[in-house]
């Protein structure tokens, strides 16, 4: 890969620098594509309104820059995506036009030149170069008119309760598990804005109460990461490691009562064995809802869609479900981020031990190292034998 005049300090505001070179990485789906990128790769997507993780994924492979034949922001909503690339320093330049990725292959070495994409002599577009104030202006406006966003969402989500409410109201039918779930804390984690931190920060959590632990598809790769087992992997697969799976004590797939059941080809030319699980709504809420029939006392969930914004950024009707999933969920369920900042500060039963411990113990190496003690003890000591030989004469 050649670097043309590529310099973080040429571009603050994020904006293209005069040119930037590299191998494209080419993929529809920004979540695929981040799995297999390298650092220096120039990042080519369809992807409208991009959302913050998708962004946090581009940031973390160290991309050159990112090329989008969608528009970045629409100004829908206020979507954090755009600005999370452009204050790392990597030029956004997006709006080429839906044919782009039909031109280009994985591998091709590009270079992008302001607006312009090139490959060697070949000029396959030109798309709008996108700077933070000019992003920031156009969230400031996406906060103004979000209400007809809004209007949408609860559009949908009552045609949803319409057609589907008693699906997601009656009572469904759990595969068997190994795992016991039944009167224990359950953590459903998935790989969704600040999941990494919020496991970090949970640690005490898990260590005290042995949740048990649920990684919906990606979300049990990040129990990895910080040395965690999931004991079970729930979704449609598409985007979690083949050595994760041999890890979990439980694989449910999730199956749409339709009769869907995407990932299913690749489960079985993985040749694992899993159970099924029949249930509307996304891989999310379907982990919430086996947790919950399981009879779990409280589900604790990591990563998952909890404010307006996230709903919007998952960008599909389904998001409905989600929102129906959390009505019925009730009380049991609760954010990691609440977890965390309840459990601050609280000093564990155990601790209070080791505290305890840990004194008496310097109190008898003091004991048994310190001069003057022992002058005392042996003082007592020759004192009670004078007074035992003494009754006893």
């Amino acid at each position: 890969m050649t670097l043309i005049r590529r310099r973080r300090q040429d571009a603050p505001d994020g904006s293209a620098p005069e040119g930037v070179a590299g191998r494209a990485g080419v993929d529809r789906r920004t979540k695929d594509l981040v799995k297999r990128l390298e650092g220096g790769e120039i990042a080519v997507i369809d992807h409208e309104d991009i959302d913050r993780v998708a962004a946090d994924g581009l940031v973390e492979r160290s991309v050159a820059a990112v090329v989008n034949a969608a528009p970045s922001i629409t100004g829908r909503y206020p979507n954090q995506g755009p600005l999370r690339i452009l204050a790392a320093g990597i030029p956004l330049v997006d709006d080429f036009g839906p044919g782009l990725l039909d031109r280009l292959h994985e591998g091709d070495d590009l270079r992008l030149v302001g607006g312009a994409l090139w490959r060697d002599d070949e000029l396959l577009g030109s798309g709008t170069v996108r700077d933070r104030t000019e992003v920031e202006a156009a969230m400031e406006r996406a906060r103004a008119s979000i209400g007809a966003e809004l209007e949408r969402f609860a559009e949908n989500t009552l045609e949803y309760i319409r057609r589907e409410a008693r699906i997601t109201f009656e009572p469904l039918q759990l595969p068997p598990l190994a795992t016991e779930i039944r009167g224990r804390h359950a953590l459903v984690v998935v790989r969704g804005h600040d999941y990494r931190s919020d496991l970090l920060a949970l640690r005490p959590y898990i260590r005290e109460y042995r949740p048990v632990l649920i990684g919906v598809d990606g979300g049990a790769d990040a129990l990895r990461e910080i040395g965690l087992r999931p004991d079970i992997v729930i979704g449609d697969f598409d985007s979690v490691a083949l050595d994760t799976l041999s890890t979990a004590t439980d694989l449910v797939h999730h199956v749409h009562p339709d009769g869907r059941a995407p990932g299913r080809e690749q489960l079985l030319e993985w040749g694992v064995d899993y159970e099924e699980f029949v249930a509307e709504g996304t891989s999310e809420d379907v982990a919430m809802l086996l947790a919950w029939e399981a009879g779990a006392s409280l589900i604790v969930a990591v990563g998952t869609h909890a404010t307006m914004v996230e709903f919007l950024d998952k960008g599909r009707k389904g998001m409905s479900s989600t929102f129906l999933t959390r009505l019925r969920l009730g009380p049991v369920l609760v954010d990691a981020k609440g977890v965390h900042r309840l459990y601050e500060g609280r000093v564990r039963r155990f601790d209070v031990v080791l505290l305890v411990v840990a004194a008496l113990v310097t109190i008898i190496v003091v004991a048994i190292v310190s001069r003057p003690i022992q002058t005392i003890v042996d003082a007592l000591r020759v004192t009670i034998e004078d007074l035992w030989f003494s009754i006893t004469r």
